[in-house]
């Protein structure tokens, strides 16, 4: 192999050599060491098993003794709860025999008697002696009746002790020998006695210790199993074990079941010629180990094999733990590891070799293939290459031979791949780019110079209804239509002369309205602050539809909330100057008759009568409008009820059918009954607003008609609920299930301008005389039922059937023609309202009352009655207190609740209270009825209130008077107010609706 290589054969020996001696100073130097350290990891692993066990036990021991203290403690609590459960027993049966008129003593006899009988446990029982030291129940019948003293048993002068320091402490735990009721030995026995000195008895029970011992051996017993079979587990070496033993050489626990539990004591060391258990007990908790010669399992009676063994003593169960092995298998361990070294030694050198070897070769052929290639140079082949490369010397030299050709093919090979990796590295890039491009949500796209397309990602092409493929290379005029081009020929123009542009632009799309916002961004051919010539421009597009559209309804939002709010405080307000109006008016109406119209008697006040009568009337008229704000704020008083619609849109046609001229037709379309929980009377007022504005309508396009109005309902169920955008509703509507109750007309329909304002209070397109609040009514009233609204286009030709309301065409709210405005009202709108008033409450407020001074009632007016009338209105007061006095009450007036509240306080008596809910002071007016109806508990009183808002249920009961009222109102509201209070509520728990007069009575 190294023919001709002398330094080959010198290198190989060197290394022969050393390895040698290497492996020569492994052995002597580690190996005895090894065998050292391995037995004494044996002997260790001994003493931790030792170690190990005895904590095992210990821990055994701590157990038991933990076991016998806590069955100690229940057998007490056992004693205890028997002596108890005996006076509960002995306190039933003479009230028993008491109850059953049973003389004491024959009930003493029966109770001693059942207590003779009656045990528990093992050999539980129940004595009882009084405090003569007489036995009177046990059930050891030769003790029952005796006195201690004249015991025959050896504890008698215990016994006596015990009842004695019983009856001095009470109760107490006692332990004597006494014998069991079927035994003659005595044994130790625990007893629980307590004193009852209220029958001068003294009651124990007991229990023999003995039984406690028992269970407590059987726990102890059971620890040992459980250690024998933790030693059987244990093994240290091969065959070394972990037993024990007691002082008397018994084995308790030992592995091997023909050893386990027998006498070792008379076992002999043969070595010494001692008992081999008394030399174990001897090293105990020495620390040192006792060697000896023992036989082996597998050669019995051989006494020759070296052994040793490690004690240590348990003083709590007086135990001895020994662990024992034999010393070879602790040094077998150590010779097997010896063999194993010097085994991977021998094979550690012969890799060696054989890596010397290999080694050796590698060095000697680049030698001769160095030759050869110089020969081929020599010869002027300039292309030949040694393909050595090495980083040692033999390297360098071949490196330095041949590295100009070898680094001109380097370079160009390298060169070749990286052109390759680039090129895909961007192909890659580019992919991605692309992807990312196409899934933003925003329409992309760059321009040349020229206004042609270099670039549109996926959402630019789909705005076109295009594909990228059509659009690159296009110019733009070719692409966008004329409206688009000319929006953006000023702000494209700003972007090719260097200035970035953003605009918003409008358009339909798949018949939507789209709003996007734009942005223009110059491409510079060079650097921008050299002001290099713009060559194109990026385009970014956002569809910002939803945003506008969010922000359109926050603004309406806002604007309706903000004019409810206005149109709230306006009627309360506006109430206060009605009720002034109204009140003065219809009192001067009263003074001066005038003409009557029922009689046609003339008068001298007719000239003011006629003046009046208009004026009352347009207050009327004020009134009604006050009335439909309060409605378009959502604050009106709702009294929703199980209603059904099917009936309720019948009954309204024909109300309405007087209202209609001959040449419209009114048709209703329900097929079924639909119970709805609504204000019946809100949503008949609602549809004949909605059918009123229809007529309306038509008579205005076709005055000589014909014409069509037709009321539909039907339920429908939404569950993924609609979007305002999609279902133009007012609102998103969430899902659940509705009742569509619609009205439909064949009019000229609603203008898009109309429709965005068509709610709005005081908005009309008509030139009559009109309020403007018929719409925003309707819209308020559905708001405040929880529902939605919206204005949609109807059919043209509804084809409805007969008047029983059956329908054979399309959904009316599919067509182009006339207008369907749709209410869709939830099924639970009556969680949603006030709670509906009482029958007889609903029915006082729309009959009239009759005058109080003319006919006969609950008020005494001939006997003076002091009213308390509250009102920060010096007016209002001024128009009331002539009522009152007219009733017969003495009136006392305060202008805030501080000042009613002192008069409450200072009046000695009072009979009526009249107070305004909003007022001045510390508190509002319902809290001052409240403090009036803790110092006279049946005082009437009467709320009355210009505001919507009413308070929250009492505890007692009053009238609530909206304003404005009448004479006639207050006197009906004060009527009822005393009634009420002297013959007791009619619903318990409810303060009476808002009484409303009935205006068209006041204007006679």
């Amino acid at each position: 192999m190294f023919s001709g290589i002398r330094l080959a054969w010198r290198f190989f020996s060197v290394v022969v050599l050393i390895i040698t001696i290497m492996a020569v100073s492994v052995y002597l130097y580690s190996v005895p060491l090894v065998q050292d350290k391995v037995y004494e990891i044996e002997r260790n692993s001994a003493r931790l098993a030792l170690d190990n066990v005895y904590k095992l036990a210990d821990k055994a021991y701590a157990n038991l003794e933990g076991f016998k203290a806590q069955a100690l403690d229940a057998n007490k609590e056992s004693l205890r709860a028997v002596v108890t459960l005996t006076a509960s027993h002995i306190e039933s049966s003479l009230a028993l025999a008491e109850a059953n008129q049973i003389p004491a003593a024959n009930a003493w006899q029966q109770v001693f008697a059942s207590l003779r009988h009656f045990t528990y446990g093992n050999d539980g029982y129940i004595w009882v002696v009084d405090h003569q030291a007489r036995m009177l129940s046990h059930p050891d019948t030769r003790y029952n009746g005796k006195t201690l003293a004249s015991f025959q048993v050896p504890a008698v002068g215990v016994i006596a002790p015990m009842i004695a320091a019983a009856i001095r402490s009470g109760e107490g735990f006692y332990q004597y020998p006494w014998q069991r009721v079927a035994g003659q030995q005595p044994t130790a026995k625990l007893s629980y006695v307590k004193d009852y000195p209220q029958w001068q008895l003294v009651i124990g029970s007991g229990l023999y210790l003995d039984d406690l011992e028992a269970a407590v051996a059987q726990r102890k017993q059971q620890a040992i199993e459980e250690i024998r079979k933790a030693l059987s587990t244990i093994r240290i070496a091969d065959t070394g074990y972990l037993f024990i033993f007691d002082q008397q050489g018994q084995i308790i626990a030992h592995p091997n079941t023909n050893i386990d539990q027998t006498n070792a004591i008379d076992l002999i060391d043969p070595a010494s010629g001692r008992r081999i258990v008394e030399e174990l007990i001897e090293v105990a908790d020495t620390g040192t180990e006792l060697s000896y010669r023992w036989d082996k399992p597998d050669d019995p009676g051989v006494y020759r094999y070296e052994k040793i063994s490690i004690v240590r003593r348990m003083a709590s169960f007086d135990w001895y733990i020994c662990a024992t092995v034999y010393v070879a298998e602790l040094q077998h361990s150590s010779m097997i590891l010896s063999q194993r070294i010097i085994t991977i030694t021998a094979i550690a050198i012969l890799l060696a070799l054989l890596l010397a070897l290999y080694f050796i070769n590698l060095i000697s052929q680049p030698i001769q293939t160095l030759a050869r290639t110089a020969e081929r140079v020599r010869t002027g082949d300039l292309s030949a290459t040694s393909g050595i490369d090495r980083h040692d010397e033999i390297g360098t030299l071949a490196r330095t031979f041949d590295s100009m050709v070898y680094r001109l093919h380097s370079n160009i090979q390298t060169l070749d791949q990286s052109v390759r990796e680039r090129t895909h590295a961007l192909a890659a890039l580019e992919e991605r780019q692309r992807l990312i491009l196409d899934a933003l949500p925003a329409q992309i796209a760059y321009l040349d110079r020229q206004l042609r397309y270099v670039f549109v990602n996926q959402g630019y092409a789909e705005q076109f209804d295009s594909s990228k493929a059509a659009l690159l290379g296009q110019h733009m005029s070719q692409i966008a239509p004329p409206d688009l081009l000319a929006a953006i020929a000023e702000p494209l123009q700003q972007c090719l002369n260097g200035h970035p542009t953003t605009y918003e632009y409008s358009f339909n799309h798949q018949g939507r309205t789209r709003v996007t916002r734009r942005q223009l961004i110059p491409d510079y051919a060079g650097d921008q602050a050299a002001a290099a010539e713009v060559q194109g421009v990026l385009v970014l597009s956002l569809d910002i539809s939803h945003e506008k559209e969010s922000e359109r309804r926050l603004a309406e939002a806002q604007r309706m909330q903000a004019t409810g709010q206005l149109a709230g405080g306006l009627a309360h307000d506006f109430n206060n100057l009605l009720t002034i109006i109204l009140g003065n008016l219809s009192a001067m109406q009263a003074s001066h008759p005038g003409v009557n119209p029922t009689t046609s008697s003339p008068d001298t006040d007719a000239p003011l009568q006629h003046h009046l009568a208009p004026a009352i009337r347009a207050t009327h008229r004020a009134i009604d409008i006050t009335k439909r704000l309060l409605a378009f704020a959502r604050r009106q008083h709702l009294s929703p009820s199980l209603t059904d619609v099917r009936p309720l849109l019948k009954e309204t046609a024909l109300l309405l059918r007087g209202s209609l001229p001959d040449q419209l037709e009114l048709t209703v379309v329900c097929h079924t009954p639909l119970a709805l929980c609504i204000d019946a009377a809100q949503l008949e007022n609602a549809l004949i607003n909605l059918a009123l504005n229809a007529r309306d309508a038509i008579l205005q396009q076709r005055p000589t008609g014909p014409g069509r109005i037709g009321f539909y309902a039907h339920q429908q169920t939404l569950p993924q609920g609609l979007q305002q955008t999609d279902s133009h509703y007012d609102d998103d509507v969430p899902a659940g299930t509705y009742i569509n109750i619609g009205v439909y007309d064949d009019g000229p329909g609603f203008p898009a301008e109309v429709q965005q304002r068509a709610f709005e209070p005081f908005f009309t397109t008509r030139a009559s005389n009109n309020s403007g609040l018929g719409l925003s009514m309707v819209f308020g009233f559905v708001k405040q039922s929880g529902g939605f609204i919206r204005i949609r286009p109807a059919t043209t030709d509804p084809e409805w059937a007969d008047g029983e309301g059956q329908s054979q065409s399309k959904d009316p709210e599919k067509s182009a023609d006339g207008a369907a405005i749709s209410l869709l009202l939830p099924l639970n709108s009556l969680s949603l309202s006030a709670p509906t008033p009482p029958e007889t409450t609903a029915s006082a407020a729309t009959e009239p009352a009759p005058h109080p001074k003319s006919d006969a009632d609950n008020i005494d007016n001939n006997h003076w009655q002091l009213a308390l009338l509250v009102d920060d209105d010096a007016a209002i007061r001024r128009l009331v207190r002539p009522w009152l006095l007219a009733l017969g009450y003495v009136v006392v007036e305060a202008s805030d609740t501080n000042e009613a509240s002192d008069l409450i306080d200072s009046l000695a008596t009072l009979d009526l209270l009249i107070t305004d809910l909003s007022m001045p002071g510390n508190r509002d007016g319902w809290q001052l009825a409240q403090q009036a109806r803790q110092q006279h508990p049946h005082l009437p009183y009467l709320l009355i209130s210009g505001s919507p808002s009413h308070p929250e249920q009492p505890t007692d009961h009053g009238v609530l008077l909206a304003k404005p009222f009448t004479r006639d109102a207050i006197h009906q509201a004060i009527t009822h107010a005393v009634t009420q209070s002297t013959n007791g509520p009619s619903a318990a728990g409810k303060l009476t609706p808002p009484i409303q007069p009935d205006h068209h009575q006041t204007e006679q």
